[in-house]
């Protein structure tokens, strides 16, 4: 053996004698959770701040917060919660960017058996509206800043709701302000309701495979494993420091890059948006030890220009998903990153996927010791339905080594198993979302909705979305949600919204092919969509046909369009491009293709 293969094989070992033990200290620390079902975040919080009151716990762009100052504050929302005689299971929304408060009013209110519904601060009133709606939220909780938005969303429902403005850098006094008057001692026994790990905590709203956004369950149970699963599989510590800046309206930014390091007794450090341009300087000043990102932001800084400050940095992991294999390596090298953790998720998910070992592009595995545990196999597709393909025996098709097929994991019925579902609001959604006699009479398997192939060595790969959706800027876009909002613009005829590809970019950009009458106009098309959709859906590119392809059954087709992307050539019609800066669709011709591709323009 030469010593380069003996180096080679020797550095193999000590990755797989790593990564058991990062597998061994998750199980550790989740292991305790089934012990007592009362044990919720909150009290687990408790004992953490028993140990490290003094210590910073939060860090946001305007204030710093001990462990003992931060539970003091979600005391008191609890002693609101309370105070407004809101009952167990109850539905209060959370409308707000990030910060300290933002976790501290669910904590608090969950601990007195309250739901939060967390609300993207980028919906328009209409899908706000229909968000509170689903929830069934009695209050919400919001900025100034997003106030207007919320009151129109609240007057167009059958009910009445409540806004009540937190604070804002315009506004003086507001909930904040009340609720600062309240104790923030801990809660007294008479104070205290049952709460159990079963009990619903969070709605968190996900843009699926189609439709509006659906409220997905987030109950206590899948509170704790998310965070002590994440905090084993980092081996966060008291001297960590997480920088987040991932909206804390999803699961990832706003539970596990928050509490997977609070309940080690580590530090978070809250932004409320990413600047490639200071992110190293600000790494550096905050002293963080870990960054939770989105693929999407490592290429940003790739991109960006060298920094001194970039090589100042105390990183010493970085955990999120959607890193490309192009720019994985490459970003580790510039910057000097000893660690990469890529994982698979998703909020309504029974199951998740680890690279804890550093593979390049993959997105995880399903070590031996687990497969037990955690089903997950591939099952072949119908591209003329889209549904998973069956055989003649009538179950679906598994695949094997190299073949591309959608995610699907076993359903668990042991509720206290991290295999089981919890579904979403609707039982309708919920129904959708299950596969049943997958491969036996009976059996209950959840879709996950995204293709994927997996290598000889057990590598999961993501491929792409499947069904009516996809993603850009770091969130799932509904195809349908955007087509509705072309589709009621005067002049519209027809509208097929799809993704397609732009080089240099992660994700799907938004196109739409258009079908339009005499009556139509461009600038007025763009008034509408940017009054009705957050900036991510918005589509990048039009495309005006006389008429739209659709299938036997009447549906839109999508994949020729898709794969033909924004090139003049091949399917004909007049192209349009969204050009940042620029308040109307310009045209879209071959020279302004080339200055796209080169990445001239930052979308």
């Amino acid at each position: 053996m030469t010593d380069e293969t003996s180096g080679r094989a020797n550095s193999a070992t000590a990755v797989k004698s790593s990564a058991n033990k990062d597998w061994l200290r998750a199980l550790q620390r989740v292991a305790p959770i089934e012990q007592d079902h009362s044990r919720i975040l909150s009290a687990a919080f408790d004992e953490v701040v028993a140990a490290r009151g003094s210590e910073a716990a939060v860090i946001d762009d305007r204030e710093r917060l001990s462990f003992t100052q931060f539970a003091e504050r979600a005391n008191r929302y609890s002693r609101w919660a309370l105070d407004e005689e809101l009952q167990k299971g109850d539905v209060v929304a959370l409308l707000m960017g990030n910060c300290a408060d933002y976790a501290a009013i669910w904590l608090g209110l969950t601990r007195v058996g309250v739901v939060v519904a967390l609300l993207n601060t980028h919906l328009s009133a209409l899908a706000l509206a229909h968000c509170l709606r689903v929830a069934g939220a009695r209050s919400a909780i919001v900025s100034d800043a997003l106030a207007p938005a919320c009151r129109e969303a609240a007057a167009m429902l059958d009910t009445s709701i409540r806004v009540l403005v937190h604070d804002g850098e315009r506004f003086v006094g507001g909930l904040k302000a009340d609720v600062a008057g309240l104790s923030g001692a801990p809660l007294a026994d008479e104070e205290r309701r049952e709460v159990t790990l079963g009990d619903r905590a969070l709605y968190i709203f996900t843009s699926g495979t189609t439709g509006l956004p659906k409220a997905a369950i987030v109950i206590h149970r899948k509170l704790m494993n998310w965070s002590l699963w994440f905090s084993g599989l980092t081996n966060a510590g008291p001297n960590d420091r997480m920088y987040n800046c991932l909206p804390m309206y999803h699961s990832v930014g706003g539970v596990v890059a928050v509490w997977s390091v609070l309940l080690a007794g580590g530090c978070v450090v809250l932004r409320e948006r990413f600047s490639a341009s200071s992110f190293w300087d600000d790494m550096a000043t905050s002293r963080c030890t870990m960054f939770q990102y989105i693929g999407e932001l490592c290429r940003y800084l790739l991109n960006a220009p060298d920094c001194e400050a970039a090589r100042r940095h105390g990183l010493r992991l970085v955990v999120g998903n959607g890193l490309r294999a192009d720019v994985w390596t490459r970003f580790q090298r510039r910057f000097d990153i000893p660690r990469i953790l890529e994982f698979y998720a998703a909020t309504e998910s029974n199951f998740s996927l680890y690279n804890v070992e550093g593979e390049p592009g993959a997105i995880g595995r399903v070590p031996a010791f687990l497969a037990h545990r955690l089903q997950i196999a591939l099952v072949a597709i119908d591209e003329a339905t889209r549904a998973p393909a069956r055989g003649t025996d009538g179950f679906c098709i598994r695949l094997g080594v190299g073949e591309t097929g959608e995610a699907v994991a076993r359903i668990e019925a042991r509720e206290s198993s991290s295999a089981s579902f919890d579904g979403y609001v609707s039982p309708e959604d919920s129904d959708r979302k299950v596969l049943r006699d997958v491969f036996e009479p009976g059996d209950a398997w959840m879709r996950s909705g995204d293709l994927m192939r997996k290598d000889a060595r057990g590598y999961f790969y993501f491929s792409d979305r499947l069904g009516d959706s996809f993603r850009w800027k770091g969130e799932n876009v509904s195809s349908f949600e955007v087509a509705q909002v072309l589709a009621a613009c005067p002049g519209v005829r027809d509208a097929n919204v799809y993704g397609v590809e732009v080089p240099g970019f992660d994700g799907r950009a938004g196109m739409a092919a258009l079908a339009v009458g005499d009556d139509f106009d461009l600038d007025r098309l763009r008034q509408s969509v940017d009054a009705a959709l957050p900036s991510y859906a918005r589509p990048l590119f039009l495309r005006l046909c006389e008429t739209l392809e659709t299938t036997e059954t009447f549906k839109h087709k999508k994949q020729a369009l898709a794969a033909q992307g924004f090139e003049a050539e091949g399917i004909g019609g007049a192209l349009y491009f969204a050009r940042p800066g620029v308040s109307s669709y310009v045209p879209l011709d071959a020279a302004m293709r080339r200055r796209i591709c080169a990445g001239e323009f930052r979308l």
